[in-house]
């Protein structure tokens, strides 16, 4: 039975070995002997169960964008949906933060290293799978909260969402490629105010604005305090 088990698990280990080897080493660490030396694997399972690094590596985009989602999910509904947003936006860079290298894979970036990827662009594009839309309908799903609030103009939520997706993750791919080392809080100073004019500029008043993002940020504190207990 624990053979069994062995193999039936493999792929999840061979998953969890890659992200634990791009975080230490980054991209170029991963290679199928590697990972199956981190999983206590034999090499042949990475093709059998995958193919290939570069199906290993979808996987482990896939894996990314879950982590991301259940991010999103710990954030709660309340009545202030650009407070949802800006606690969402913060558990956004703290995933991102925790694995610079698997944040850069999900999102094709490559401020640190690059990978191989699939030849397959249906596959390779991180936006077409389940799994990233499974994370951004989180933030679909609140900027639609917040058209419906009457705090901002009328507009589709998608345009809103694909707006403020592009906001924050600049700021996060800044902020990892160390550009803002000269503020003592880029989160307050950079990151929150870039959030306030987003929200003016969408149609809210500022006063409004910030506050609600100053509730996001205890709303994010909480989350995170909580998570430690």
């Amino acid at each position: 039975m624990s053979g069994r088990t062995r193999v039936d698990d493999a792929p999840q280990r061979l998953v969890r070995a890659a992200i634990s080897l791009l975080a230490e080493q980054g991209p170029s660490a991963v290679k199928a002997r590697t990972v199956a030396s981190v999983s206590g694997l034999s090499t042949m399972l990475v093709y059998s169960h995958f193919g290939g690094i570069p199906e290993l590596m979808r996987a482990v985009v896939d894996h990314g964008f879950k982590e991301l989602a259940a991010a999103f999910a710990q954030v709660p509904v309340t009545e202030d949906p650009i407070a949802d947003l800006f606690a969402m936006a913060l558990s956004c860079r703290r995933v991102a933060r925790e694995n610079p290298h698997l944040y850069d894979l999900m999102f094709g970036l490559s401020t640190r290293a690059t990978y191989r990827p699939l030849s397959d662009a249906d596959l390779r594009l991180s936006g077409r799978s389940p799994a990233f839309r499974d994370a951004h309908a989180h933030v679909t799903a609140a900027c639609e909260r917040l058209v419906n609030s009457g705090r901002v103009e009328r507009q589709e939520p998608e345009v809103v969402a694909a707006q403020l997706w592009s906001l924050v993750h600049g700021y996060i791919t800044l902020e990892l490629a160390e550009h803002f080392v000269e503020f003592d809080d880029a989160v307050v100073q950079v990151l929150l105010p870039m959030g306030v004019n987003f929200s003016v500029g969408l149609g809210d008043e500022r006063e409004r604005a910030e506050a609600s993002h100053e509730v996001g940020a205890r709303l994010y504190d909480s989350i995170v305090q909580g998570q430690r207990k």
